[in-house]
């Protein structure tokens, strides 16, 4: 079952990753009426909704693209950043909607933001306890019932962080969407292309979320399972 379940979240991944990179690459090729980068949709976004304190820089890699909200910067790769079409438009408006969130200290954004550090150290941990029963394995037997607790409760944590991102994500991508088509940077041909290509970054976080309940579901069971 915990290979079935492995194997299925990788290729479920693997897929959405691959259908947003394509959609991403498609929308890309389609220039904004307006020619505006990414950049450009990003600072005029923040200015439309009163934020003055968020710089929107340019950061390494693909798919990249993040706010912070620790030093309030809008973090976008170097195809958003530069990038006049859709695809950049869109990644562009929605890390923006972050920003507006944090902003109005949007209540589900600030729980996320709360279980952050806990995220952190669960990861930190479970990877030294995956470290541990593999090393310990070759001396000592039984360690696997004794570190199942703690696995059900690192992976409790990353099913709630999963869950609660789900609403931050959805909510940044409306908040995006409306801005786009009120402004009229999208028309209403570019404007169903930026909402599949959010639809399909939405779908990634919803893969890891039901893949993070999926493992907490089969560590629960086999606790359980050791009990009877």
């Amino acid at each position: 079952m915990y290979w079935i379940i492995l194997i299925l979240s990788i290729g479920f991944s693997w897929y959405i990753g691959w259908k947003l990179k394509k959609r991403f690459k498609e929308y890309s090729e389609i220039t904004l009426a307006q020619n505006l980068s990414g950049k450009d949709v990003a600072e005029k976004m923040l200015r439309d909704n009163g934020i003055t304190d968020v710089k929107v820089i340019s950061v390494e890699g693909e798919l990249t693209d993040h706010y912070n909200p620790i030093n309030k910067t809008v973090n976008l790769s170097p195809d958003v950043y530069y990038g006049r079409n859709v695809s950049a438009a869109a990644v562009a408006a929605h890390e923006c909607g972050h920003a507006i969130q944090h902003a109005h200290s949007y209540a589900w954004l600030t729980m996320r933001s709360k279980l952050v550090p806990l995220q952190n150290v669960s990861a930190q941990v479970i990877n030294a306890v995956f470290i541990i029963m593999f090393i310990g394995s070759f001396f000592v037997h039984g360690l696997f019932p004794l570190a199942l607790p703690i696995i059900i409760f690192c992976y409790f944590i990353f099913t709630v962080f999963a869950f609660i991102t789900l609403p931050v994500e959805m909510d940044a991508s409306r908040r995006a969407l409306v801005w786009l088509s009120s402004t009229n940077i999208t028309n209403d041909y570019m404007h169903s292309k930026a909402e599949d290509a959010l639809k399909w970054a939405a779908r990634t976080y919803l893969v890891a979320a039901l893949s993070s309940l999926s493992m907490l579901i089969y560590y629960v069971m086999v606790y359980l399972s050791n009990r009877d």
